[in-house]
């Protein structure tokens, strides 16, 4: 067998058990259906997994290209990191799982429109039509044992959240007329089985006893085996901890030059209270500093924009707030004809007090709002993903990892600050507090899924150490919580951009010389080439950029 054939096969089989993930790839063939949920499928998946990793390491890597040597090592990653997880069973723990999956797979098909719209509510109300099947295999999955009360609590509050999207909102995503009425019906159907999975969320949370620490020794593994890092998780909660350090003390040179104080956590404190008043003029001002990023790039040639690539700034869906309280990005379909992506900025819940929306809104100041901006759109997230979505390999376009995406992210706004962007050092010490904030996510991120931090000790640290209000914090710890090893994504990935960076232009000539200084075009070059890699583990993002073979 080729490996390519092997390629189509294997993708085959991950579109046929993930028709929700096929979906938002953009194979629109796979629209009216959700994945099968029951913990059979789940133990298949697994096995499947080890099936795979056997086939793609059989593969002769001295028969294949240098591409195909990176494709296969991204897809043997993505199966060690699956069989790594396999006996955590998380499918048993978090109602996510099947939230998730139910409110997802309708939203995504009006998120993007890829068909006409008559097709989308046939494929929506055919969606919907499964949501109770979905919800009845978590309810009959999850463990009490298992879970843990924070994680069910929260699975509470976002399944709430997608039962009035759906019996509310979800129809208005339509023209008035019959198809209005048919997603009105099927999302108030829907909504019943949302609603009654919420309540049975809250029922076992009183009785849950589960865990959410990963342990130290997989979370090792995934760093090492899955994202192909030289570190474990203690080393990796010390580089945490050093950067933060560094950072503090760079905050300092900072404020010192713009206010004559070494105080920096004053200042910002005193720059927060210069926020907007209300969530859309907060929408406004993320608009506003997006389209200034562009045309920075546009202005200097820093990266290459793509053509017809355009991104909307949006409030974040409402069955997302309750467990997800900063800004998030969701790329264009990677096998569609969109080139449009969406920042979403972070509104909060239905239902939080005036008071704490105000707190919110503080954590999205006037001096904060540039560097974000950077992060999710340009040349973050949105120029990034939208470079991958151009990459020939449909492996590439499928897989990646947030060590990646978060890493480039945050390099984003590092390079911005260094040609120039940010013109007010106000705006630079937020970014280099958004920086520490990353440095504190180390930290926090491996404490408590080594079991030596409890969740109060962690929304304390982010409340101190990073600057966030309590809200905030409590949100951003509960993310942690339910996402082991992606909060310590961000400065690692980027601490190994920099470091390949630094690599590249040795080799091309620019010993000794700051990046800031090197010509624009260089700089472009390296960035083109790096993103439009796709979004691999960084030890793969390595071997591109240097040209290094492995078989």
């Amino acid at each position: 067998m080729t490996f390519e054939s092997l390629v189509a096969e294997f993708l085959d089989r991950e579109y046929e058990l993930s028709p929700v993930r096929a979906s938002q790839l953009g194979l629109t063939e796979f629209d009216g259906r959700l994945d099968d949920l029951s913990a059979d499928a789940f133990r298949a998946r697994d096995r499947d997994a080890a099936s795979w990793l056997d086939r793609f390491d059989a593969m002769d890597g001295a028969e294949l290209t240098p591409d195909e040597q990176i494709d296969r090592d991204l897809v043997r990653s993505v199966l060690r990191g699956r069989l790594i997880m396999a006996d955590w069973e998380d499918w048993r723990r978090d109602p996510a799982t099947y939230t998730n999956t139910s409110l997802d797979g309708v939203f995504t098909l009006f998120l993007h429109r890829l068909r006409p719209e008559a097709e989308l509510v046939e494929a929506a109300v055919s969606r919907m039509r499964e949501i109770p099947r979905v919800l009845s295999e978590g309810a009959a999955n999850l463990d009490p044992a298992m879970a843990h009360p924070l994680i069910l609590r929260r699975g509470a509050a976002a399944a709430r959240g997608g039962a009035r999207y759906l019996r509310e909102l979800l129809a208005t995503d339509v023209a008035a007329g019959p198809g209005r009425d048919r997603l009105s019906s099927a999302g108030s159907d829907s909504a019943i089985a949302m609603d009654a999975w919420a309540a049975h969320l809250e029922r076992m949370a009183g009785e849950a006893t589960g865990t959410w620490q990963l342990g130290e020794d997989r979370y090792t593994r995934l760093l090492r085996e899955k994202e192909q890092l030289d570190v474990d998780a203690r080393g990796l909660r010390e580089r945490g901890r050093a950067e933060y350090d560094r950072l503090a003390a760079e905050m300092a040179e900072v404020a010192r030059r713009a206010r004559g104080t070494d105080d920096w956590a004053s200042l910002l404190e005193e720059a927060a209270r210069d926020h907007p008043l209300t969530e859309d003029a907060m929408r406004d001002g993320y608009a506003h500093w997006t389209a200034r990023a562009r045309a920075f790039l546009a202005e200097t040639g820093l990266v290459t924009l793509p053509p017809d690539e355009r991104c909307l700034v949006e409030p974040s869906p409402v069955f997302r707030r309750p467990t997800l309280g900063v800004a998030s990005y969701s790329a264009p379909p990677a096998f569609s004809d969109s080139w449009t992506g969406h920042f979403f900025v972070p509104f909060a819940p239905d239902g939080t007090p005036d008071a704490e929306i105000q707190q919110r809104l503080e954590a999205n100041s006037w001096g904060d709002i540039p560097t974000t901006s950077v992060h999710e759109a340009y040349p973050g997230h949105h120029w990034h993903l939208v470079m991958r979505k151009r990459n020939p390999s449909p492996v590439r376009r499928v897989f990646g990892t947030p060590y990646f995406n978060e890493g480039w992210a945050l390099y984003a706004e590092r390079v911005m600050r260094e040609r120039g962007f940010f013109t007010d050092p106000v705006q630079e010490l937020f970014h280099l507090r958004a920086t520490l904030f990353r440095a504190a996510r180390i930290v926090v991120d491996t404490s408590i899924h080594l079991g030596e931090m409890t969740y109060e000790e962690a929304v304390d640290f982010m409340r101190t150490k990073a600057g966030l209000p309590e809200p905030t914090a409590k949100a951003e710890v509960g993310r942690y919580c339910a996402w082991p090893t992606q909060a310590s994504a961000y400065l690692t990935g980027c601490l190994e951009i920099l470091r390949i960076r630094r690599d590249w232009l040795d080799a091309h000539g620019f010993v000794g010389v700051a990046p800031a200084h090197v010509p624009v075009a260089a700089i472009r070059e390296f960035h083109d080439t790096l993103t439009g890699s796709g979004s691999l583990p960084l030890g793969l993002a390595e071997r591109v950029m240097t040209g290094a073979p492995r078989v």
